[in-house]
């Protein structure tokens, strides 16, 4: 209090100027105004107001069981009696069901999954990610000793990024990332104030990598910083491309000669459509190149329950598994998430029925193995109607779905329509796809928020929404686009 009693202007400690300025720098296009825009219009049709449609489609994100998809009977079983340990006495549950929750149960303090876990990750389940990678990769030995069990895979992409950004100035880690790429990656490296290394996919092949790019890259980021750091996505998001073998190993040589450390985002592993793709793990891929590679590269690979045929987001299960990793790194990392304490003990459970699912014989096996065929066969179809149907229409043109959950399309924008958006102050795909959410309900995310070659422009849509939906919204698409260039032509 002053002299005179008054008290003395309160000034805020925090504001936009003295915050954190690297946080001010994170952007999440995936979550941003577009989806901002749409959670306003839905209370809106609810207040009822008239809009030109009934309903918001949302296909901007890969949330599964939001889009209609239906669980897994199995995963659900256990879940349940893993949260209510009483149901273990009823007789609706199968004997592998109940099983299975016992074992969880009995690797939890006190026999209940609301207990703290160890920071690693609980034991057996550790184990049974290591098993499951052995026999995904064909023998090649996992040690549990090497797997994290993460708050989704997300959590421990941002862990790995915290472990190597490191230097000032020039010497500031740089990471490269495909363009275009999923947005957690600029923003994590924007929240650590490491420094953004773009490479290019090649759209007019398939969204593939090539080496060539990723050479000028790396040169061109010499300059100015440290790059140390290689991110890969495959099957790929935004873009559903699924890299070669020969691709994945090009990139293990490219890794090993330039001495960068390799971070391979491999969470849509189960979602392959395409005829003539197929997922190869960099794990695997790094062992069959013998020696030379498999002792030097230092590699981290991400799984998920989030996506795949399972679609578990909101349990928010993952794992990480680190070859290579100095062991002195290794007792950091250790001490980094125990900062956190340890992840989800609910996700950590999904994470290890996802890696020992029913086995042949026992009772819950033939129903896991129909809703998982279902799933994926479903997805597959999915695809290629999405791809169809969107190359019919002038102006839109869309590379094969060969894995992941999402197509991104290019579009081809009149000049009078990129003026306008540049009038509003708005990339001209931000422009198109909030004019397509106002008109008829369907939000997309802009090709701008993940980023594209200058000059172009595209989208991401999901394509989980239901069939019967998904048709809906692409012939809605296709009529809004005819429209939209017609007016701005």
């Amino acid at each position: 209090m002053s002299q005179n009693g008054a008290i003395p202007r309160h000034e805020r400690v925090l504001t936009v100027d003295t915050m954190n300025p690297n946080v001010k720098k994170v952007e999440y296009a995936v979550r941003g105004p577009i989806v901002q825009r749409a959670v306003q219009i839905e209370k809106e049709l609810k207040e009822g107001v008239k809009k030109p449609f009934e309903e918001v489609i949302k296909a901007n994100i890969g949330d599964a069981h939001a889009m209609g998809q239906r669980p897994i009977t199995f995963f659900r079983q256990v879940m349940a009696l893993c949260a209510y340990p009483k149901l273990l006495d009823d007789n609706k549950f199968p004997e592998d069901v109940k099983n299975r929750a016992r074992r969880i149960l009995q690797a939890c303090g006190g026999n209940s999954i609301g207990a703290y876990t160890t920071s690693q990750g609980i034991d057996c389940v550790r184990q049974d990610i290591a098993n499951f990678i052995k026999r995904r990769d064909g023998g090649v030995p996992s040690d549990s000793d090497n797997i994290y069990l993460t708050t989704g895979a997300s959590d421990g992409i941002a862990t790995v990024l915290k472990l190597l950004t490191a230097g000032e100035g020039r010497t500031r880690t740089g990471v490269m990332i495909s363009i275009p790429q999923y947005p957690l990656y600029s923003a994590a490296i924007a929240e650590l104030g490491a420094v953004q290394v773009n490479y290019y996919l090649n759209e007019e092949k398939c969204w593939s990598l090539d080496i060539s790019e990723l050479e000028r890259s790396l040169k061109a980021a010499r300059e100015y910083c440290n790059p140390r750091v290689l991110c890969i996505i495959n099957p790929g998001n935004p873009t559903g491309q699924v890299q070669s073998k020969q691709c994945i190993e090009d990139v293990i040589r490219f890794v090993a000669k330039e001495n960068l450390f390799l971070m391979a985002d491999e969470v849509y592993q189960d979602n392959v459509y395409a005829e003539g793709c197929e997922f190869h793990s960099f794990k695997k891929l790094l062992f069959e190149m013998g020696p030379e590679y498999s002792n030097k590269v230092e590699l981290v690979s991400f799984h998920s329950t989030s996506k795949c045929y399972m679609g578990e987001c909101g349990f928010r299960g993952g794992y990480m598994e680190v070859i290579n990793m100095d062991p002195d790194v290794k007792a950091q990392l250790i001490k980094l998430v125990s900062v956190r304490l340890c992840p989800p003990a609910p996700g950590q459970a999904l994470m290890d029925l996802v890696v020992n699912p029913p086995q042949q014989g026992e009772p819950s096996y033939n129903t896991f193995i129909k809703e998982r065929t279902d799933v994926l066969r479903d997805l597959a179809e999915k695809a290629k109607l999405t791809e169809e149907i969107l190359n019919t229409v002038p102006g839109i043109s869309c590379n094969p779905v060969q894995g992941a959950m999402y197509s991104f399309p290019r579009i081809d924008l009149p000049e009078r329509a990129i003026k306008e958006a540049e009038a509003r102050s708005q990339a001209p795909d931000m422009f198109y796809c909030m004019t397509l959410l106002e008109e008829t309900g369907i939000c997309l995310v802009p090709g701008s928020g993940f980023g594209q070659k200058d000059g172009t422009y595209h989208f991401r849509m999901t394509i989980l929404p239901p069939t019967d939906k998904l048709k809906i919204l692409l012939n809605k698409l296709k009529e809004f686009h005819e429209k939209f260039t017609k007016q701005y032509s």
